[in-house]
This record gives C-alpha cells, structure tokens and sequence, in this order.
C-alpha cells in the first residue's frame, strides 16, 4: 500500500505521550477525538551513573508493547509523539553518547556561573533562567564540560519528542515547539538557533529544521515486526507537550484566547497576547507554537505543589469545602517547587489550622492554590476572550469554578481526558484546522462568601 494511501484510509493515530510522571499510549479516533485504548507506566527516573537519567530502555519496551496491543485490535494509521520539555538526547554514530539528562537533577549548577554569561539576553530568547537543568542550554553546556571525551563524539542533538519520532522511523529531525520552550536555544523573533548555539559550536549537531506534523518516514522495519503494525505506518515529527494542549485550538477560537494546560506543570499560554511586558523574573516566557509563533507563556508546577499541599487521601472539594478554608483562614502560600512560577523565590508554608480541616478541605486548600497562582500566570501573560482548560484540571470542578469567578471571561473544560494527546493526534490529520469539537460548556463561577477577600489577603501574605 501506498503510504499516501495509508494516511488517508486509517484514521486512529497512536499516541506517545511522556510527561515528567506518567507515560502514556493512546490510540485516538482523531475524527472524534475519542481514545480507543490506552496504557500507561510511571516515567521513573533511574539513578547514575554517571548521573539520573530516564529510563530510556524501559520507555522503549513499552511503547513496542503498547503498539502491538494497538496493531493486534485496530487498525493504526499513523504515529505521533509528544513529551515534556527541557529533554535531549545526544547521539554518537547512531547510539546514545550518554544517558538522557534528568532536568531536576542539580549536575548543572557546577557550571551556571560560566552559563549565566553566556546564555542569551531575554531579549533575544524569551526564555527566562531556571533552576538545574530546566533550560536545556544549562544541561548541554555542562554535559559538554563535565562529560569532555564523550561530548565530543557527539553528531547529533534531538529533542525529546523527536528522539521517539527517530527510535521510530530512524529519521532525524529538529523541531521547533521543543527548541522554543525555555531553552535558550532559540530565537522566537527571528526564527533561528540563538546565539549560544553559535558560540558553542554546537549548530552542526541539530539536524534540519522540520514541521511537527511533518511525516519523518515509515516505521523501521524492525518495529513493524516487533509490533505488527503495517511497514508503511507514518510517524510524524513530534511535538512538545502543552503545544500539543495548544493544537486543536489555534485553527478554532479567534485570538486572543488563553489555554490553561495542565499535568506535572500548569501552562498558561495566551494565544494573540503581547510579547513586549513579559517578565523573566516571574518565570514567563514564550513559547512557540506549531507553526513558529512565539506565544506569551507563564507557568507553574501546579501538579507536583497540589500533592505536597493535600498529601496523601486526596478528596473532590467542593462549595462547602472551599467555603471552610476561607472561614477558617488556612492559606497555602508559594512556592512548593522552588525556582519556578510567578513566586520562584518564596518558600512554601501553610498558614492557619490546617490540622483541622478534613480530606475535603485539604483539597479545597490545594484547588484554591491553583486558581489563585494562575490568576497570577493571566496577570503576567494576559487574559483571553475565554480560557480552555486541558489535562486533569479540567475535570476539577472546584479549580474550574474558582478560576471562571478570577478571570471574568467564559472558562471551557476540555472534554478530552488528555489533551496532549489528542492534539498530538493531529499532526496526522491537518493541524490548525477545527476538530469539529466546540468548546460548548461553560463553567459558572463559584458563588463562595468571602472568596475575594480571602484572595487578597493571600496575595498579601505570598508577597505579590
């Protein structure tokens, strides 16, 4: 079969998503955006040596598994790929060089004087400094001076979504939703590697320039034997994930319309938002959309700080809940993760009785840390005509509820259960175009007493 004629007659597109936490197939209908199948595995870090690491081997088998269940109960037109950010994968004559860098990890601090003078001005990257390896320019130019012999046998830099699309097609490609989220390796504004890549002599090592729908080629022989898909199943180039939250969008809401992405982080992206008042000390930036545009972006570790907020024996909040944390004055203040979000530099605490409020007010504490941190990220970045909420937030009633009373603007939770993959799915079909899925709920605000007092007084308290 043609390959042409294998993208057109097979509309289920298998999905490789890898957020910091979870990794995830789904086979997505992309005519109606329903998973078919889905799997999923904890995204585990591995140990050093020579440093933490994913478990690269273990991802691998995983997706071959998966793609197999896929292949042995439905047809499988086509693959596509998206994962977390701040990830590469170096490759020497067609091998990994080293493992796959943890961005948590704190190697990179060793050499972040010597980084700090020669990352690019904000000016130039839109991506603010972060801590360890979360600007993926840090983990290279340490991984470059710490890891000297094998740095220097290195031919190729990929992505992480891209470093997938290749283990599967064997096509190499660069991408630029991965290159343009917080990496200093980008110029958003002139649409080009930045000026770090060029003084460290690294250019040569990014391969060409692709379209993340791009098909990179058919699978690799050995995959469709290792999974019986077809020989001719296209895998597309990849894309970073909250880009892909962002996908099914851009083509159906007129600007200015705010995306609310979330996971491990919550991404705060303001499609038509200005470029010009972004503030790095906030960590806000700008990302890069799938067809090159810089899109005003703050963010924050939401899903990592509700945990350490709730803990374990977390409970659905509602009304009644939220209305016993403002009586009660139990506020959780930022950060929970050190070194991101609009309040990097604070130090988590709680203040007030905590100990007396149940699981359902824990809880209620925890959704109203998140409203009240991404009125902060749409004060930094700008608020849309209407905001869509993706991810596992958008099934949280009390967040949706709080954040439609903070924003003012109709607020939509995305049907899908994940948005990542859905709009990964996309790039199979024709990206930008409506899906035919309109954002039709609308969420009321919250009626809760003293909620805007109590807002307040937790920005006073959290120092804004």
């Amino acid at each position: 079969m043609h390959e042409s004629e294998h993208h057109g007659l097979l509309h289920n597109v298998a999905v490789i998503d890898i957020g910091k936490t979870t990794a995830k197939l789904a086979l997505v209908d992309r005519e109606s955006g329903h998973t078919l199948d889905s799997v999923t595995r904890p995204n585990r870090v591995l140990p050093g040596p020579p440093y933490p690491h994913a478990d690269v081997v273990g991802l691998w088998r995983f997706t071959l598994e998966g793609l197999a269940r896929f292949a042995r109960a439905h047809p499988v037109g086509g693959i596509a790929v998206t994962t977390h950010g701040a990830t590469a994968a170096l490759l020497a004559d067609g091998r990994l060089a080293m493992p796959v860098l943890d961005y948590e990890y704190t190697g990179p601090a060793a050499t972040a004087a010597a980084y700090d003078a020669a990352r690019p001005d904000f000016a130039e990257s839109l991506s603010p400094r972060l801590p360890d390896g979360l600007n993926l320019g840090a983990q290279l130019f340490w991984q470059a001076r710490a890891f000297g012999a094998e740095f220097s046998g290195v031919d190729t830099i990929l992505a992480y979504p891209q470093f997938w699309a290749w283990k599967l097609s064997g096509v190499s490609a660069s991408e630029v939703t991965s290159l343009g989220c917080h990496t200093d390796l980008w110029e958003p504004g002139n649409a080009r590697l930045s000026s770090l890549v060029s003084r460290e002599g690294w250019a040569p090592l990014f391969p060409p320039l692709r379209a993340a729908a791009s098909v990179l080629g058919p699978v690799l022989p050995e995959v469709a034997a290792a999974t019986g898909l077809d020989p001719a199943t296209p895998v597309a180039c990849g894309i970073h994930d909250s880009n892909a939250s962002l996908l099914p969008w851009l083509g159906r809401l007129d600007p200015p319309f705010t995306v609310v992405s979330s996971g491990t982080w919550t991404i705060v992206m303001t499609v038509g938002g200005g470029l010009r008042d972004l503030d790095p000390a906030h960590d806000v930036l700008a990302n890069v959309d799938a067809f090159g545009r810089p899109v005003p972006t703050a963010r924050f570790m939401g899903g990592r700080e509700y945990a350490a907020i709730v803990g374990s024996g977390a409970a659905l909040s509602g009304a009644a809940d939220l209305q016993e944390v403002i009586d009660r004055n139990v506020f959780a203040l930022p950060s929970f993760v050190a070194g991101v979000g609009p309040f990097g530099a604070g130090k988590g605490r709680i203040d007030g009785p905590m100990d007396a409020l149940g699981p359902g007010g824990r809880s209620a504490l925890g959704d109203l840390y998140l409203a009240l941190v991404a009125r902060e990220c749409l004060s930094l970045v700008g608020t849309g005509a209407r905001i869509v909420i993706e991810g596992p937030l958008a099934r949280n009633a009390s967040f949706c509820g709080l954040l439609a009373g903070f924003a003012g603007v109709p607020v939509h939770p995305s049907a899908d259960a994940t948005g990542t993959a859905f709009g990964a799915s996309l790039l199979l079909d024709a990206p930008g175009r409506p899906s035919g899925r309109p954002p039709d709920i609308v969420v009321a605000p919250l009626a809760i007493s003293g909620l805007e007092a109590y807002a307040q007084r937790w920005r006073t308290l959290a120092g804004a």
